[in-house]
């Protein structure tokens, strides 16, 4: 412990202490003042812990060892100079001053002055710099300790003495840090205190206006002087670099420099020196009609007052005028007290700064502790008190306080904590209180109402009614006149089915199983994209919020006292709002309700990043009480008189609430009915369920339970066609876009229910069917056996079986037998010329010969077999040894996976052109081909040898697939598969490396240039206005990046009312030629009309050109039928090529035209819409891989190049689930001998499984 008698001064500058167990201490201190302030003490080396301990002590240590003062050290005699050795040395200890240190210091010093001259007023410059923000107060120190039992303290026992432990090295940098900031505050008060600052105070604003007090009393014999100097001097130095200023002198009467506030610059300067030099007595002291005069000039952000004597009106009415007059405006009146002697004055301008947000400043020449009660150094000195008394604690423990003053100490902080909202001690989430990681929306969501206009079964035209409309017949009743009565029309069964339609009528339909199966396959699709899309509104803020669908919207938070255990909870909802829903929006704001309403901004703002990352920083600081006010929450959202006067209304109101409000809902449906009158804003509310109210705790205004929540909030929301939304921690109870999903799922289940009875009826009148069911009956009764008849005669026994021996021997006589059989060459007779012998060794080594190059046929030749005794008991087994070489004559029916390879640069080809060389069925990849095998048949059929019909059996020994509509058994195995699956995406990553490059740089907007002759066709007409930045842009890039890179000659024509070629014919692509064009392409100006047909006559002139590129926003002004026949007429013989270009172009007419001139030239159209997408698309796909071969999905392009390049990546997407989908049927697959071993284990009451579809 320490020594109660520790000195005050500075830790690290004039002494140094050490902690530790024993008794002893060595503490230097200065000898004298003139010594340096930072100077380095030694210290006796200490044990590596070092603590504090603020305990009870009976005893105090021993005092300090002597001082040794400078005059005995320099009478020592200096020791030899030694090579000090390094070997095991220590770092220095950070409070070790050094020169390296005080470099530091003044480089420190020196930022701190530069950060002074920042111009900021202490409001502003404490929010950086306060105790607070530096984490320096009494609280953050204690939370640096730990409270322990004493080691001498035996007895476990709750009044036992306990000990507040500190680290030495935390305590030494926690008051350093204190003694820097009281350095940092003092520096800032001599700064404030130099110049005209000293005089006026900081000046803030740049537009600000000047008020002086001209009255006898300030401008009298003596004083006037000195005032214009010190007016002088703050132009000089502090408004000189303001943007407007406007002068005003006041006395019985005002008098201003100019009528209006004037732009600064040096005649204005000139101009206000020139004023102030001549400023005299004007009388009395008029100010109520000064401040009248100044609040009503414009363009004014802040107005400075100055004032040397009495006001002629009383305190009360200035500040009562002062307050009617700033309602609603933010002028703030800096007021200053020009070494005014009157306290009363001082006070009426303390009133007015206070009232008007504005600071006060104080000037005395006689008395300078008056000007430390200025509002800038007052704040300063506050700071600095806190700073000592935290320092002043760090020094009570340092003497080791006992009993009732390290309660007092505790007792302090625990009040500070009582002070804290019960919120501040809720577990948080990891990176609560962290800035946003704002996420930008891709698309503007939808409600699931407006998403099934779209994608529900009748907006895909998938109702069962309108698949069968085509194919139903009403029935007909007529009146026929023999009978004399009404008939009605009858169908025969074989020929329709009658099928009760929505309406209820009954209507014959002729069935069509093609169409039906076709038609559930399509159900089946949809239902699937119906469960992604529930699965997508069940994540993120979408599980808390739903989806917010409007381009304006209210956030009302309910903060009442009955969610203060929920604050947390609420504040991370808020979170996941601001980062993922919010940033596509046009305007937003939020709004907390308890028993009162509070917003974030007075009008709805702008969804920037700022203004998000500071709505959250709004959410972080609120806090819960009273009840819940809904009604004022929504009247201050849609009763707005700022948003009104903006011209803005509110789309949406979003209520996040965990009960029902104070309200009836009665009065507030009517006063949504009453205040939304012509307008379209929508309620919705949104309840998070949480536990039961505590009966201890916060009673709500109004309760109710779950239920009557639950309805009370639905009605709000359907009243105004909005939604309701209801989820807790473990998921989502009730939602409006959910439900609207699952009961679109419910019908397309019905429609499939239905289409199977359908097609169970056709089934049903068909002979086939009639014939199983006889068979099934006929099989179904008892069997007995059948006689043998009487011609069978009895068999002879069968004869023993050859031994191994025997069989040897057997073997032996058959290959004696084949060698004597062996047709023995006839000699020639002996008449012959010749030897005979030769003749006949000649002719057999011929023959020989000629036999051994005839090909034999593999199906004669007869593997040789071996027989063998097996381990059970004496059964036989036979072994192939040797094969007839069938392998190398007969080419096998199985299809292996190709490998293929890509090379990784890019070709100068279109996509068609690139596809047919790296195409799937070009690299072999078309898993249809690969799977494809013999057709998968179940029906019977009739066998005549058994004079039976028969049925296919041990069909699920093959995996059976459904390959084009029909079925057919899996000829791939498992691992085939899976080598597949490798090679497909590989394939995969090089398309999209491809589709990367086609939306780069100028391949977005001209897409790939493949001739190496091209005119470019630019259209200028003045409809391209708002895009002409854009496109010099991109045509600097067309040149740059593909004519001067890919040796392309060019020429480049501007067309609009009239026609501009650069240059008279095609050019080489040369630097000096890319130069001049780019000089020449920054001269274009958006006037005139479109003559695109005139353009393409000019281009036609040039005889070597190979394609003609035409980029225009629009039609051209002659008709598109014109122009399409006057250029077939023209390009008939010469065959140029006609690339169009759709550059930011809406109207779908002229893309239709543009598509057309494209295909009747033979060229392409283009027109990268959403590009940009599909280029983060393809950078997911590469980087997320392709576990989901459905999402991310690729937007639709109407590109040529594109739209044929991301087909045939869906293509090969498509594929890879499918070889997935394959690959799992070979775990599910029952093989034929597991079927006996499943049986035998299986219970009784055992559910046969469903097998996948496509499977026997």
């Amino acid at each position: 412990m320490m020594n109660g008698d520790f000195p005050s001064a500075r830790p690290g500058t004039a002494a140094t202490y050490t902690m530790d167990d024993s008794d002893e201490e060595d503490i230097n201190l200065p000898n004298s003042e003139e010594e340096e302030p930072r100077k380095t003490t030694s210290r006796r080396p200490k044990s590596s812990k070092q603590t504090f301990l603020t305990q009870s002590r009976s005893t105090k240590r021993g005092g300090r060892r002597p001082k040794v003062t400078q005059a005995q050290s320099n009478l020592e005699e200096r020791p030899p100079w030694v090579q000090p050795s390094i070997r095991g040395a220590m770092p220095t200890p950070d409070m070790t001053v050094t020169h390296i240190n005080q470099t530091y210091d003044k480089v420190r010093a020196r930022d701190m002055a530069a950060m002074f001259n920042e111009g900021q007023t202490s409001t502003d410059w404490l929010k950086n710099h306060s105790i607070e923000h530096f984490n320096l107060t009494l609280k953050d120190l204690l939370s640096k300790g730990q409270i322990v039992r004493p080691k001498n303290n035996m007895q476990k026992s709750s009044s036992s003495p306990k000990e507040l432990k500190f680290e030495a090295s935390v305590v030494n940098e926690f008051e350093y840090k204190l003694y820097e900031s009281i350095e940092m505050y003092h520096n800032r008060i001599r700064w404030l205190l130099k110049g005209s600052r000293k005089t006026f105070g900081m000046i803030k604003g740049n537009k600000v206006a000047i008020v002086v007090d001209s009255s006898d009393s300030n401008c009298g014999f003596g004083r006037v002087s000195h005032f214009r100097d010190s007016l002088t001097t703050l132009i000089d130095e502090q408004l000189h670099n303001r943007e407007m200023l406007y002068f005003m002198s006041f006395g019985t009467d005002t008098d201003s420099l100019w009528h209006t506030p004037r732009y600064t610059n040096i005649r204005i300067l000139d101009e206000a020196r020139y004023w102030v030099n001549s400023l005299s007595g004007m009388g009395g002291c008029n100010l109520l009609a000064a401040i009248k005069k100044v609040l009503k000039v414009k363009d004014v952000d802040s107005i400075v007052v100055v004032m040397g004597s009495c006001p002629d009106q009383s305190a009360e009415a200035l500040v009562e005028y002062i307050e009617q007059v700033i309602v609603g405006r933010q002028v703030p009146l800096h007021c200053v007290a020009f070494d005014c002697n009157n306290h009363l004055t001082n006070l009426t301008l303390r009133k007015l700064a206070d009232i008007s947000g504005g600071r006060y400043h104080v000037y005395a020449s006689g008395a300078e502790e008056q000007i430390y009660t200025g509002t800038d150094i007052t704040m300063l000195l506050r700071e600095i008190r806190i700073a000592q008394d935290v320092i002043n604690k760090i020094q009570e423990m340092r003497q080791g306080m006992m009993g009732d003053a390290l309660v007092s100490i505790l007792n302090e902080i625990s009040l500070e904590v009582q002070k804290l909202p019960q919120s501040r001690f809720l577990p948080r989430p990891p990176n609560h209180t962290t800035p946003l990681a704002i996420e930008e929306p891709s698309f503007l969501p939808k409600t699931s109402e407006e998403w099934l206009q779209q994608n529900g079964l009748k907006g895909k035209r998938l109702s069962l009614y309108q698949v069968l409309a085509p194919n139903a017949f009403n029935q007909i009743e007529e009146f026929i006149p023999v009978i004399r009565k009404s008939v009605r029309s009858q169908t025969h069964e074989k020929a329709m089915t009658q099928f009760e339609w929505h309406d209820g009528t009954i209507k014959n339909i002729h069935v069509d199983p093609a169409l039906l199966f076709d038609y559930q396959k399509q159900l089946g699709a949809t239902v699937k994209l119906y469960e992604r899309r529930v699965d997508w509104l069940s994540k993120e803020s979408r599980r808390l919020f739903g989806t917010l669908t409007e381009k304006r919207v209210v956030i009302l938070i309910d903060l009442s006292l009955s969610n203060v255990n929920y604050l947390v909870h609420i504040q991370h909802s808020i979170r996941l709002l601001l980062q993922q829903q919010l940033l596509n929006k046009e305007s937003f704001n939020l709004i907390g309700f308890g028993s009162s309403a509070r917003a974030w901004r007075p009008f709805m703002q702008e969804p920037t990043e700022e203004n998000i990352q500071m709505a959250w920083k709004w959410v972080l600081g609120l806090e819960c009480s009273g009840s819940r006010n809904f009604l004022s929450a929504l009247r201050l959202a849609l009763e707005n008189e700022e948003d009104q006067k903006r011209n803005t209304s509110v789309d949406g109101v979003y209520l996040f609430t965990s009960g029902i409000p104070d309200q009836l809902p009665e009065v507030i449906c009517s006063f949504m009915e009453e205040a939304t009158v012509g307008q379209s804003t929508r309620l919705h509310s949104i309840l998070f369920n949480v536990d039961d109210y505590d009966s201890n705790g916060a009673v709500p205004g109004r309760y109710a339970n779950i239920t009557q929540m639950a309805e009370c909030l639905r009605t709000l929301a359907h009243v105004t066609s909005g939604r309701f939304h209801w989820f807790r921690e473990t998921g989502i109870i009730e939602s409006d876009d959910i439900k609207a999903i699952l009961s679109e799922m419910d019908k397309a289940v019905n429609y499939s229910q239905k289409c199977a009875l359908l097609v169970d009826s056709v089934k049903k009148r068909s002979p086939k069917y009639q014939a199983e069911l006889m068979s099934n009956a006929q099989e179904d009764q008892p069997k007995m056996l059948p006689m043998r008849p009487q011609s069978a005669k009895k068999r002879a026994l069968p004869a023993p079986k050859h031994t191994e021996l025997s069989l040897a021997r057997l073997q032996i006589t058959e290959n004696k037998d084949k060698e004597e059989t062996k047709p023995i060459p006839r000699s020639r007779p002996s008449s012959a010329k010749k030897d005979p012998s030769k003749l006949d060794s000649n002719r057999l080594a011929t023959e020989k010969d000629k036999k051994s190059k005839r090909p034999t046929s593999a199906h004669k030749v007869k593997p040789a077999k071996q027989v063998f005794y097996t381990e059970f008991k004496n059964e036989v087994g036979t072994v192939y040894k040797q094969y007839p070489d069938i392998l190398n004559k007969k080419k096998s029916v199985r299809k292996s996976i190709n490998h293929p390879v890509i090379p990784d640069r890019e070709e100068l080809k279109t996509s068609k052109e690139w596809l047919k060389l790296y195409g799937l069925c070009k690299l072999r990849l078309d898993l249809n081909k690969l799977v494809s095998g013999p057709e998968c048949t179940h029906a019977k059929r009739h066998i005549n040898t058994l004079n039976k019909a028969v049925t296919a059996k041990y069909c699920t020994i093959f995996p059976s697939v459904n390959v084009k509509g029909s079925v057919r058994h899996l000829q791939i195995q498992a691992h085939e598969l899976q080598d597949y699956e490798v090679q497909i995406e590989l394939v995969l990553r090089r398309y999209l490396r491809r589709l990367q490059w086609l939306l780069g740089t100028s391949r977005r907007t001209f897409g790939v240039m493949v001739e190496k002759k091209v005119v470019v066709m630019v259209d200028t007409s003045g409809s391209m206005v708002s895009h002409m930045e854009e496109l010099k842009r991109e045509m600097v890039a067309l040149i740059w990046d593909q004519f001067q890179r890919e040796n392309i000659s060019f020429n480049l024509i501007r067309f609009s009312g009239d026609i501009e070629p650069w240059r008279n014919g095609i050019v080489e692509p040369t630097e000096v030629n890319c130069h001049d064009a780019v000089r020449w392409i920054s001269t274009f100006a958006p006037v005139g009309n479109t003559c695109t047909l005139e353009a393409l006559q000019r281009a036609f002139q040039d005889k070597d050109v190979e394609a003609i590129y035409l980029l225009t926003d629009g039609k051209p002004d002659s008709s598109t039928s014109r122009v399409l026949r006057e250029v077939a007429q023209v390009n008939t013989i010469r065959g140029v090529k006609i690339h169009t270009i759709s550059f930011n172009c809406e109207d779908e007419t002229a893309n239709i035209f543009l598509r057309q001139l494209a295909a009747m030239c033979r060229g392409r159209y283009h027109r990268c819409y959403a590009g940009m997408d599909g280029d983060l698309m393809a950078h997911r796909l590469l980087e997320e891989g392709f576990k989901n071969t459905e999402h991310p999905m690729l937007p639709t392009f109407d590109s040529d190049d594109l739209r044929q390049l991301v087909a045939e990546i869906e293509q090969a997407r498509h594929f890879l689930s499918q070889s997935r989908s394959f690959r799992q049927l070979f775990g599910t697959t029952t093989k034929p001998h597991e079927k006996s071993k499943t049986s035998r284990t299986m219970p009784p009451n055992h559910i046969k499984p469903m097998l996948p579809a496509g499977t026997s």
